[in-house]
């Protein structure tokens, strides 16, 4: 549809577009989600159950989605639609522009923005999920070690890798050694799903939890840990997510003295293990063998996932001195609340 033109209706017909965004949204979700019954639907696109009825009634007459008794998914024309309507939606609602304007002030190689916000709707977290999917399938072209991080954000992309050409030769890494407690959302294991999706395969790394500096010198001239720095090294593409920095301290049970110096030396966003200011400077790292910040500037495909307004900072901190060939995959109220924070900084 020809933008003017869109325009003019708009202006003839302002609820039209309210529907037209309604209408699309649903239908993302279900193609995202689907098949999926109407009362998930409805808390996944906010939607009073009626509300999400009345849009389902529209979009089966329309023949865009069929509904069966697992659920709601959509049919070859309801994806040929979300495909060629994209672009366009993105256009009408600012993503596109606001997508632009962040590019070009975090100096990285791109932003791409989902519908939404991951802290007033945790379902939109599959949205980016299958952004970044897309992003990895299109990119990875003849790269052969991707690492991966821990994270809800990076477990939340698996579900929408597929088998593609070459994917055989792909070998999945943790881009750290596996910390932590909560295990499906270790590297290790976001590792392992990624390769099973697409029948590649990958190799587990684990660093023993709370080793002294002497320990920890120790461990890193052990054979596995060798390997591992040395395919860190040949790293072609590294899929991570941002953390919130003090977010990040509670769940790896760092001590008070910890947290308070991470307070004191305004640490905003966390990844890799590095913890950042507002300026991208590293503030502190935990012990731990993984991918160096330096290793970055050599990968040719980096993709980062975050979102949620609440992220806004840490995101801006992790970017502030981020490698120019990163592509952020985000939400919208994360990028509101960026460039929110990058105007009022000014």
């Amino acid at each position: 549809m020809d933008s003017d033109l869109f325009e003019l209706q708009s202006k003839l017909v302002p609820e039209m577009v309210d529907l037209l965004h309604e209408r699309y949204r649903v239908l993302k979700f279900i193609e995202t989600a689907g098949p999926i019954g109407r009362r998930p639907l409805s808390l996944m696109a906010d939607l009073t159950e009626r509300e999400c009825r009345s849009v389902l009634e529209a979009l089966r007459e329309l023949r865009l989605i069929r509904v069966a008794k697992e659920g709601a998914s959509v049919t070859e024309e309801g994806s040929r639609l979300l495909s060629s309507l994209g672009e366009a939606i993105d256009q009408w609602s600012g993503r596109e522009a606001l997508a632009r304007n962040l590019t070009a002030k975090l100096g990285i190689r791109s932003v791409k923005i989902v519908i939404g916000d991951c802290d007033v709707n945790p379902s939109v977290k599959n949205l980016i999920g299958k952004e970044a999917a897309q992003q990895f399938m299109e990119g990875i072209g003849d790269g052969e070690i991707v690492a991966v991080t821990g994270g809800s954000s990076v477990a939340a992309v698996s579900p929408y890798i597929e088998v593609f050409d070459d994917a055989k030769h792909i070998h999945f890494i943790a881009a750290r050694g596996g910390i932590g407690n909560e295990i499906g959302l270790q590297a290790n294991v976001i590792a392992a799903s990624f390769a099973e999706a697409c029948g590649a395969s990958y190799s587990a790394f684990y660093y023993p939890e709370s080793l002294s500096s002497e320990a920890h010198e120790i461990f890193k001239k052990e054979a596995i840990a060798q390997e591992m720095i040395a395919k860190y090294e040949k790293t072609d593409c590294v899929i991570h997510g941002i953390g919130d920095a003090q977010r990040m301290a509670a769940l790896r049970n760092a001590n008070e003295e910890e947290r308070l110096y991470l307070q004191e030396h305004g640490a905003k966003g966390e990844a890799f293990g590095y913890y950042f200011d507002e300026n991208g400077k590293v503030v502190h790292r935990i012990r731990t063998v993984g991918i160096q910040t330096e290793q970055l500037l050599k990968v040719p495909l980096l993709i980062a996932v975050a979102g949620g307004s609440s992220k806004g900072e840490a995101i801006l901190a992790y970017m502030a001195s981020a490698p120019k060939q990163t592509i952020l995959i985000t939400d919208e109220g994360a990028a509101k609340a960026m460039l929110s924070h990058v105007t009022n900084k000014k």
